[in-house]
């Protein structure tokens, strides 16, 4: 490589061992203006290259800080840009390594040239080669679209920065008040971080997510020999219906769960397993959230959010550009009721809604709990062109919970004539088998089959097919 700087270390420590190919090592900035001619600038600032993560190729770019702090200048773009041209040619995912002061200033119009030209590459590989981006240093102002462009972001947990407007600039605010621009505000509170860690950690993880990833939109290579047992009992799955979490780690192969977006929205659960080693995109319904000492550190209510709405929905769109089948876990009995909420959840919960109805890859419905009202619905129904959709013998699927139903149907009559009306209508309306009964429930199963079926019906549904009426693109 063309340094030892920190950029190259982390390329290295990213790659299969002795796998990286430099491209492009000799370039230099081309500016001359306010001496930048005197400067050195090896690699313009930004390593680019090839190389392995697991025996399969992706391209790598490391910004280098020590280089006129990592800033964007003409060359140093036009590398980024030639990398996304290769990968595109190739079909390969492309990872950025982030550590940029942003634009480079003695190169202005060149330089803001540069941006456009990424962004529009990023543009053109979005649902063609999966995108990663890892924020190690700052990433600020117009560098921002970079990672937001892209389809997963890590994140470095105590030096990283990643703003479009620095803290102090915002009205009222101060880096001591709330840094807007810190790993933990972006990953809880603006939900465009994935996973946050130390940077080994963070170049660990990414190793993980090539693993669970197709190579590009056409080529899957992401399949592998399942060592675990395909008819495997899951055990313990009856008792996470709170933490789907862990439920979805008693469904996959080898109980691994690679999950997305973990600190934002946690009523959410988004994910990727394998089953049979395929890879499945996840989502579920969660109420209950687990710590490493088995205590519940959080609670949440069986509803729909709008954060969890369009977390859920950006997991999916990105699962059926890649061809990724989709399973989802359904307990859910209505909308989140607040203010906040209200201004969003009727636009959110429509995008989860089109994001599952939209998406022609295979996709399997599993109610696990309640599955209550248009909350229901736009969880994967049948009735939005679930493939399959199974429940658990004690699930609930109806209009809204039975005593509710018998308040409104009774009114009037007396708790004696309400409570064996809600027994009625429970039996009737809301119970597993009723849904059956209409064919809106193709299986009842018991919970601690559930891996089977799901594997079963993902087989199934291997060669699956759909066409949809010509369009170019719809507008939710």
């Amino acid at each position: 490589m063309s340094t030892t700087s920190q950029a190259s270390q982390r390329i290295t420590a990213l790659l299969d061992e002795n796998s990286f190919v430099e491209i492009g090592g000799l370039v230099t900035a081309r500016s001359t203006d306010f001496n930048l001619k005197q400067t050195e600038t090896p690699s313009d600032g930004v390593i680019t290259g090839y190389g392995v993560i697991g025996g399969n190729l992706v391209y790598v770019y490391s910004q280098d800080a020590s280089v006129l702090n990592g800033s964007v200048g003409e060359m140093h773009a036009k590398k980024i840009a030639n990398l996304y041209d290769l990968a595109l040619k190739t079909g390969a995912p492309v990872i950025g390594l982030i550590d940029s002061a942003g634009l480079r200033l003695q190169e202005a119009t060149d330089a803001l040239n540069g941006f456009g030209e990424i962004y529009l590459k990023q543009v053109k590989a979005s649902g063609v080669i999966p995108q990663i981006t890892a924020v190690f240093g700052s990433c600020g102002g117009g560098l921002a679209l970079i990672p937001t462009l892209t389809d997963f972001t890590f994140m470095e947990g105590s030096k990283a920065k990643l703003f479009v407007n620095s803290p102090n600039a915002l009205d009222g605010n101060s880096v001591s008040k709330c840094d807007t621009a810190a790993a933990k505000f972006q990953s809880e509170e603006a939900g465009i971080v994935d996973v946050v860690a130390d940077e080994a950690s963070v170049l660990a993880q990414i190793r993980e997510l090539v693993a669970m990833l197709p190579a590009n939109n056409e080529d899957d290579m992401s399949f592998e020999e399942c060592t675990d047992d395909l008819n495997r009992a899951c055990a313990e799955i009856a008792n996470c219906v709170g933490d789907t979490s862990i439920a979805l780690s008693q469904i996959a192969d080898n109980g691994i769960v690679f999950e997305v977006k973990r600190e934002y929205a946690k009523d959410m659960v988004t994910g990727f397993i394998k089953l049979n080693g395929v890879t499945v995109g996840a989502v579920a319904n969660r109420t209950e959230v687990y710590g490493e000492d088995g205590t519940v550190t959080e609670k949440f209510d069986a509803v729909l959010s709008a954060a969890g709405c369009d977390k859920a929905a950006d997991f999916i769109n990105f699962c059926d550009a890649f061809e990724i089948p989709v399973l989802s876990l359904t307990n859910v009995k209505g909308f989140k009721a607040d203010k906040c909420n209200e201004k969003k959840i009727a636009k959110a919960a429509a995008r989860l809604t089109y994001a599952f109805a939209n998406a022609t890859v295979p996709k399997v419905n599993v109610i696990i709990g309640q599955a209550y009202g248009s909350a229901y619905v736009a969880m994967n129904s049948k009735a939005i062109g679930a493939d399959i959709t199974m429940a658990w013998p004690d699930a609930q699927v109806g209009s809204m919970d039975a005593k509710l139903a018998a308040k409104i149907i009774c009114d009037g009559q007396g708790a004696d004539a309400i409570e064996e009306c809600a027994k009625e209508y429970a039996a009737l309306q809301t119970s597993a088998s009723s849904a059956a009964k209409r064919g809106y429930v193709d299986q009842i199963v018991e919970p601690v089959d559930t891996r089977k079926y799901v594997i079963g019906a993902f087989e199934m549904l291997f060669t699956k097919r759909e066409d949809r009426p010509a369009k170019k693109h719809g507008t939710v």
